[in-house]
């Protein structure tokens, strides 16, 4: 067994290798505090040609990692839950650019965290297993390369913050890097200006390097030497046939409209490898490669050199941009955006606390009150397919767009509803996730969520060769896939709420990043005018159609008093003023729910007085509720009833309560006294002698 380690602030960060799993091509251990991965790589030749390198990472995290037993009748773990889709595909960007582009083989990476501390996220360590345990296997993969995690807390950056720390920093940065340049980046901030988070990056680069040289004092150790592998390797003849057919290929990738160039361009290549394929029989998998090849060059180079884009835009032109708002007459907020031939749909609902979302997750039980989730069907894009569950593309531009959103939402106690966003893309030619972004900030403000400002986003490309390059603002879904860059930028006037950095090329040198961040933040400018236009602040009031919800504190020590014996006291309110009552018992919370307001206020004051004290030698109105013959029983306040003894009615002498009174009477009492169980004693007698100066007349309820 061969061990690397590396100390970073009290905690190390320990690599093992050689001791399990030794069936794989290589396995690696890696433990930072108490949590401990395991990541195993195998790869194998494909039985079938492929053109393209099959890469599947994996990440699971096992429930005994954190002392815990799946719930649910099986008992055991079952289709990955959202969060370790998230994180797989996280690792997944970071490694896939760092493998030769002719590699075919299959790769598969496996992520298990074996223990956990409930302080480090498994994205990070997945990502540092997953890049050690590649680099010093015999798979061409061009590492290795480090990751931190960064917050921002009073003013200081912290390097690789637990999750207590998350929670009081400004932004949450996960970064990858490699060579002093950024390979990946994940982010979620609270309106982080553009310097900051270039001081957290460069902050971070120094642990991002001597993390890389740990792992290559291990490859040096018990590295295997790297295979060639199942590669594709063209003729050089096919190379040369698909030259003639150039200026064609050229004509059909740089027409304007997405519908026509895709139709010319899908007959070019059709008729293209049917030639072709006469001419080199068996070669098929071979003709694709060279015809992708030579279109990604025809792309680059013509952009490069004409500064005209395959949509006939110029660098930094965005797409037309429209909004509206209130589209869907019934829902409770409705915006459709539409940037170019992107279109989204988005719907804002508001709910009650009984629609929060529960997770199960290692750390225990969770509950979110916002959720953003995306929808891609296969008609945005003219296909056909079958509507299944949400694909993990679909998870993950949800939760990037929700990301972006979820700084901007009230907190639960200046707005105590659940909210759900929903984003149907109905057209799609790249940026969806972004166009969901803005779709979402209108939407809400259309259902009158008091979000603070608009957040919009946008996407900017990259193609580059040699000394020469070119950023690109608001790229399509063409410029994506021959490019080398999907940077992907949310945030608002003030500064970035969210980024996913996506790249096809090894590294982003530094000064390259900043220029497409300032780049990102002219054109989130640009957007934010447009969205403003259509509606600038939250609606003042929410849709008659939504859910009316208030909330408020009571004692905790009271909230027996507002339950009553066996729960009589809040069955009675709320049959009163047919709402829904949820009370927590730990902070005493009270939140109501109805679809008048006019209910729930009734039922609000009817709380606030049960819980209002009773002061001993005031008089009060009360209501006769109940007569005995040794006395009668008046409520002087909601829920608050007391006992006025038969000698206690009148300065004379009388036999039986209900000669001086009856149910229904209001009469003038006096407390005399409350017992240690909380009952009062009352008297008229003393009421009348005293007057009515100070009586508080109050609206009866029960």
């Amino acid at each position: 067994m061969e061990v690397a380690k590396y100390k970073i602030d009290d905690k190390e960060l320990v690599f093992e290798t050689g001791k399990i799993a030794k069936q794989t091509d290589s396995s690696v251990i890696l433990k930072y505090g108490d949590s401990v991965i395991l990541v195993t790589v195998v790869s194998k030749e494909s039985e079938e040609e492929r053109d393209f390198l099959p890469l599947l990472v994996e990440y699971r995290e096992q429930t005994y990692a954190a002392g815990k037993i799946p719930g649910g009748f099986f008992k055991r773990e079952g289709k990955p839950r959202d969060r370790e889709i998230i994180y797989g595909r996280a690792v997944d960007r970071v490694l896939r650019p760092h493998f030769p582009k002719n590699f075919v083989e299959d790769i598969e990476v496996i992520i298990y965290l074996l223990s956990y501390d409930m302080e480090q996220e498994g994205d990070l360590l997945g990502i540092l297993g997953a890049s050690c345990a590649l680099t010093i296997s015999d798979i061409p993969f061009e590492g290795p390369i480090g990751a931190v995690r960064v917050g921002f807390i009073d003013g200081k950056f912290v390097i690789n913050p637990s999750r207590s720390e998350i929670e009081k920093s400004d932004f949450n940065l996960l970064l990858a890097g490699k060579n002093d340049e950024i390979v990946m980046i994940e982010f979620q901030g609270k309106e982080v200006t553009e310097d900051i988070l270039c001081n957290a990056i460069e902050f971070a680069m120094p642990y991002i390097n001597d993390i890389i040289k740990i792992q290559n004092t291990l490859r040096d150790k018990i590295g295997k030497e790297k295979k060639e592998g199942q590669r594709i390797i063209p003729e050089k003849e096919i190379y040369e046939e698909i030259k003639k057919y150039r200026e064609e290929l050229e004509d059909a990738l740089f027409m304007p409209e997405k519908t026509m160039r895709e139709k010319i361009l899908k007959e070019s290549e059709e008729k293209i490898v049917k030639n072709l394929s006469e001419i080199f029989p068996e070669k098929e998998k071979q003709i694709l490669y060279v015809l992708y090849e030579t279109e990604r060059k025809i792309v680059r180079e013509k952009t490069l050199s004409d500064k005209i884009r395959m949509d006939g835009r110029k660098d930094r032109e965005i797409r037309t941009v429209s909004c509206e708002v209130g589209i869907l007459p019934r829902t409770h907020g409705s915006a459709l955006f539409t940037r170019g031939q992107t279109q989204a749909l988005v719907v804002t609902t508001l709910g009650t606390k009984e629609d929060e979302q529960r997770l199960s997750e290692l750390e225990g039980e969770e509950t979110k009150r916002f959720m953003l989730h995306y929808n891609f069907p296969p008609f945005s894009t003219g296909e056909i397919k079958p509507l299944r569950g949400p694909s993990r593309r679909e998870i993950g531009h949800g939760n990037l767009a929700e990301r972006a959103v979820e700084p901007l939402i009230p907190m639960e106690n200046n707005f105590p509803y659940t909210i759900r966003v929903v984003s149907d893309i109905l057209e799609s030619n790249g940026s969806s996730s972004m166009a969901t972004v803005c779709g979402a900030s209108l939407s809400l403000m259309d259902a009158g969520v008091p979000i603070k400002s608009q957040v919009a986003g946008i996407s900017i490309g990259l193609m580059e060769e040699k000394d020469d390059y070119i950023l690109l603002t608001d790229i399509i879904g063409a410029e994506d896939h021959f490019g080398d860059m999907d940077f992907k930028v949310a945030g608002t006037r003030r500064g970035i709420t969210a980024i996913q950095l996506d790249l096809k090329r090894k590294g982003l040198p530094f000064n390259l990043f900043k220029e497409a961040l300032e780049r990102a933040k002219d054109a989130r400018l640009f957007i934010l005018d447009i969205m403003d236009k259509t509606i600038e602040r939250p609606r003042k009031k929410l849709s008659r159609f939504a859910p009316k919800v208030t909330a408020f504190f009571i004692p905790r020590e009271r909230i027996g008093e507002v339950i009553g014996p066996g729960g009589r006291v809040i069955r009675k309110i709320i049959e009163k003023t047919d709402v829904k009552i949820d009370i927590d018992d730990e902070t005493g919370k009270v939140t109501i729910y109805g679809s008048e307001y006019e209910n729930i206020e009734e039922a609000k004051k009817t709380i606030e007085e049960i819980v209002q004290d009773i002061e001993v030698g005031k008089v009060y109105m009360g209501k006769v509720v109940k007569v005995a013959p040794y006395g009668a029983f008046v409520e002087i306040s909601r829920g608050k009833t007391g006992l006025v003894h038969v000698s206690e009615l009148s300065k004379q002498r009388v036999k039986r309560a209900d000669e001086i009174v009856k149910v229904g009477d209001e009469i003038m009492v006096k407390v005399l006294g409350i017992d240690e169980q909380g009952r009062l004693k009352l008297s008229r007698k003393a009421a009348i002698e005293k007057g009515s100066i100070e009586v508080e007349k109050r609206k009866q309820v029960l």
